[in-house]
C-alpha cells in the first residue's frame, strides 16, 4: 500500500502477499467477484447467457469506479497495522461514492449511453454492500497477519524470568494503547492484571482482553488480591491533582506508582508509547494541555528565516525545536557556548535534515559580529532569548547584567530594525513585575527600551513574560535532586515561598503564540497557574524518590536572600491584562517612555557601568524603574554564590548561564 513498505524483519519478508502489487491485485479479485456474484439475485440464480451479454460487459465499468473511488478517498494511504474507526469511515464514503456514480451513469445519463452499460439497481445495492465490505475484511485479515507474525518474532526474543503484576489507571487511549502493546510482547516485563478507571460506567468491561477491575477507591483490595507490585498510571493529560492523590492512595497501600507518558510526549518523540517511567515532579505539576493556532504560527514561520539567541540554552534550544515543526526554510542559531552550540545544531539536523541550520557562534553584544550575521541571512524573525538570568549572581555583578541584558537588546534591536526584520521578540520574565532584584530590573528595563524601538522602527518588538521553567539548567528541581542523591537536607530559603511554574516546552510554545500574536509594542504575559509552594515541591520530589521528607531526608530553611520575594507578582501598578485569542496568553498595556527618557536613561547607565559603580547602577534602577525596590546593600557576592548551589528554592529557577 502506498505509505506502508514491507517489513525488514523475517515476519515482513515471510507476508509476501502482503506488498502492494498483491493488495491492488487481491482487491480487484474481490471486486470482481463481489459484482458477479451481485448479479444472482437479480437472474433468480439461473446462469444463462448473463455473464458474456451483460456482467462481462459491466464488470470493468464497476470495478473501475469502485478501484477509484477508494483510490480518491486515501483507502491506499492507511497502514492497517494501526487502524482506526476513522479509516474504516473511508470505506463507507468510497462505496457511497461508487454507488453514486454507478446510478447516475443508469439514470442521469441513460440515453447517452449504451444499455448494456447500465448496471441494475439491485446489483448496484448487493456488490457495494458485498465489494467494500470484503475489502475491509481483507484488510482484518492482512492486520491479524502482521499481529501472528509480529508474535512470531517475539518468540526469540529474550523472555524475563520473572513478570512484574501491573495495575493499570486508566482505560482510554493511552492505556489501551499501552496494554494493547505490551499484550502482544512475549519479552514484556509487565504482567498485566487489569483496569482501574474511575469511569464507572467501563467496569467489568474489558480493552483488549484486559478486564475493568473497579476504580480508583478499589486499589488497596486490588493490589492485595492480585498482589499487584506497581500501579501505572495511563491518563492522557492527566492533572497534576489527580496524578497526586492517586499517589497518596498507592503510598497508603503502599506499592509503586509510575506512570505512561502522555500523547504530547509521545507526539514531540521524547518517549515511545510502551515505555512506562517513573512519576516526574512534572506530571504532579501538570496543567491543561496547550492549544496552539498552528495556522497561524504556520504563516509566522513558515519558509522564512528565523533567529534564535542564546540558541543553546533551556528555553532558546527548546524555541529551536518548537520553531522547526513550523517549517521555516532557516534557522540562525546564536550561542556564544560553543559545546551547547554543537549540541543543539547536532540534534535539530538529525531531527529536521529539510531544515537549514546555521550555527553561529556569537555575543549578541559584539556589534561588528551582529550586524555581520543579519546582512548575510537576513532573518524575518528574531527571539531574544540571550541574557544574564542567575538572581544571586547578578545581585553580585550588576553592571554585567546592565550590559547583557540591557544595551545588548538594545544594540540587537536596532540592528534588527535597521536590517527590516518583520518581527522581535523578546524573551522576559515575571521578575520584570515590581522588581526587588537586579535581574528582574535589567529585563524590565530591556522591555522599556524594545518598546521606544517599536516606534523608530517597522518591525513589530515585542515581549513575553513567563516564570520559572521546570528543568532548566540551574533551576530548583535538578538542585534538589542533587541534594537528595548526596543524603544531603534539601535547604528551602522559606517555608511560605511560592512561584509560578512552566515547564520548557509549555513555556516555548507560548512564547512562539504570543510573538504571533503581536503587532508591536506588547508585552505579553503568559498564564502561569497557580503558585506552588517550594517546600511542597521539596516534599514531593523527597517522596517520588521513594523516601520520607523529615525521616529520610531533612529540609531546613535558609532564609530570603537579596532580591528575593516570598512570591512573584504577573501585572504591576497601572498595567491593565487584555484577553488575546488564545486564553492562555494576556496583553499587558503599560505606558510607554519616551524617546528622550529612553536615551537619557540608557546614557546613565553607560556612564555608570563605565565608573564600575554597583551603588550608582542600583540607584539608577529605583530612579527609572518607580516600582523597583533594589536595596543598595546586597550582601557578600561569595555568599550568594555559595548559597545558590545548596539553595534550591529561589527565584532564579530559570536559568544559571549567561547565553548567546
Amino acid at each position: 500500500m502506498l505509505g506502508e513498505s514491507p517489513q525488514n524483519d523475517n515476519g515482513g519478508e515471510r507476508l509476501w502477499f502482503l506488498r502492494r502489487p498483491v493488495q491492488f491485485a487481491l482487491d480487484i479479485a474481490v471486486l470482481s467477484g463481489a459484482f458477479l456474484v451481485s448479479f444472482l439475485p437479480a437472474i433468480n440464480i439461473r446462469l444463462e447467457d448473463f455473464y458474456f451479454d451483460t456482467a462481462i460487459v459491466q464488470l470493468p465499468l464497476a470495478v473501475l469506479v469502485q478501484f477509484s473511488a477508494l483510490f480518491l478517498f486515501g483507502g491506499y494511504s492507511i497502514i492497517w497495522r494501526y487502524v482506526s474507526i476513522s479509516d474504516v469511515a473511508v470505506f463507507v464514503k468510497a462505496a457511497a461514492l461508487s454507488g453514486l456514480v454507478l446510478l447516475t451513469l443508469r439514470f442521469a445519463v441513460a440515453g447517452f449511453i449504451s444499455e448494456s452499460w447500465q448496471v441494475p439497481l439491485s446489483v448496484i445495492a448487493i456488490d457495494t454492500i458485498l465489494g467494500f465490505g470484503g475489502l475491509l475484511g481483507l484488510r482484518v485479515l492482512r492486520r491479524l497477519l502482521y499481529e501472528v507474525a509480529e508474535k512470531k518474532n517475539f518468540r526469540g526474543a529474550r523472555v524475563p524470568s520473572r513478570k512484574v503484576p501491573t495495575l493499570f489507571v486508566g482505560a482510554g487511549r493511552i492505556g489501551s494503547a499501552t496494554v494493547k502493546d505490551l499484550v502482544g510482547r512475549a519479552n514484556t516485563e509487565t504482567d498485566i492484571k487489569g483496569f482501574v478507571d474511575d469511569d464507572k460506567s467501563k467496569r467489568g468491561g474489558s480493552v483488549h482482553g484486559v478486564k475493568v477491575l473497579g476504580t480508583t477507591e478499589d486499589l488497596p483490595r486490588l493490589v492485595s488480591e492480585f498482589t499487584a507490585e506497581q500501579v501505572v498510571i495511563a491518563i492522557d493529560q492527566a492533572k497534576g491533582a489527580d496524578i497526586r492523590r492517586i499517589m497518596e492512595v498507592c503510598r497508603a497501600i503502599p506499592v509503586k506508582t509510575r506512570i505512561v507518558p502522555s500523547l504530547g510526549e509521545i507526539v514531540h518523540g521524547r518517549v515511545q508509547v510502551n515505555r512506562i517511567r517513573d512519576v516526574e515532579i512534572e506530571d504532579l505539576l501538570g496543567r491543561e494541555p496547550i492549544q496552539l493556532d498552528d495556522e497561524n504560527l504556520h504563516s509566522f514561520i513558515g519558509g522564512g528565516t528565523v533567529l534564535v539567541t542564546g540558541a543553546g540554552g533551556s528555553i532558546g534550544s527548546e524555541l529551536v525545536r518548537q520553531i522547526s515543526r513550523f517549517s521555516p526554510s532557516r534557522i540562525l542559531l546564536v550561542e556564544r557556548a560553543e559545546f551547547m552550540l554543537f549540541q543543539v545544531e547536532r540534534e535539530m539536523a538529525a531531527d529536521f535534515p529539510d531544515i537549514a541550520f546555521e550555527a553561529i557562534i556569537a555575543d549578541v553584544g559584539d556589534e561588528p559580529r551582529m550586524r555581520e550575521v543579519f546582512a548575510k541571512y537576513k532573518p524575518q524573525v528574531v527571539f531574544h532569548a540571550a541574557a544574564h538570568k542567575h538572581v544571586p549572581l547578578i545581585e553580585a555583578n550588576p553592571g554585567e547584567a546592565i550590559k547583557n541584558n540591557v544595551f545588548a537588546s538594545k544594540t540587537l534591536g536596532e540592528i534588527a530594525g535597521e536590517s527590516g526584520v518583520r518581527d522581535f521578540v523578546l524573551v522576559s520574565t515575571d521578575k520584570a513585575v515590581n522588581p526587588t532584584s537586579v535581574m528582574g530590573a535589567s529585563k524590565r528595563l530591556a522591555e522599556i527600551v524594545l518598546q521606544s524601538l517599536n516606534g523608530r522602527f517597522a518591525t513589530n518588538f515585542v515581549a513575553v513574560r513567563f516564570g520559572n521553567v521546570l528543568g532548566s539548567a540551574g533551576s530548583v528541581v535538578p538542585i534538589f535532586k542533587e541534594q537528595i542523591r548526596r543524603g544531603e537536607p534539601i535547604t528551602v530559603t522559606h517555608p511560605e515561598m511560592t512561584r509560578y511554574f512552566m515547564t520548557i516546552p509549555e513555556a516555548a510554545q507560548l512564547v512562539l503564540q504570543a510573538g504571533a500574536l503581536g503587532s508591536g509594542g506588547e508585552i505579553f504575559v503568559l498564564d502561569m497557574g497557580r503558585p506552588v509552594r517550594i517546600l511542597d515541591l521539596a516534599e514531593d520530589m523527597v517522596r517520588l524518590s521513594g523516601l520520607e521528607p523529615y525521616v529520610d531526608v531533612d529540609i531546613v530553611f535558609s532564609g530570603i536572600r537579596p532580591g528575593e520575594k516570598l512570591y512573584e507578582e504577573l501585572e504591576i501598578s497601572g498595567e491593565n491584562l487584555l484577553k488575546t485569542r488564545n486564553p492562555k496568553i494576556f496583553i499587558g498595556k503599560i505606558a510607554e517612555y519616551s524617546g528622550e527618557q529612553v536615551s537619557g536613561m540608557v546614557s546613565d547607565f553607560r556612564e555608570a557601568v563605565a565608573s564600575a559603580d554597583p551603588m550608582r547602577i542600583r540607584a539608577l534602577i529605583n530612579r527609572y524603574i518607580p516600582e523597583a525596590t533594589i536595596t543598595e546593600s546586597h550582601g557578600d557576592p561569595a555568599d550568594d554564590v555559595a548559597g545558590d548551589e545548596a539553595v534550591g528554592g529561589t527565584p532564579h529557577m530559570d536559568f544559571a548561564e549567561n547565553r548567546g
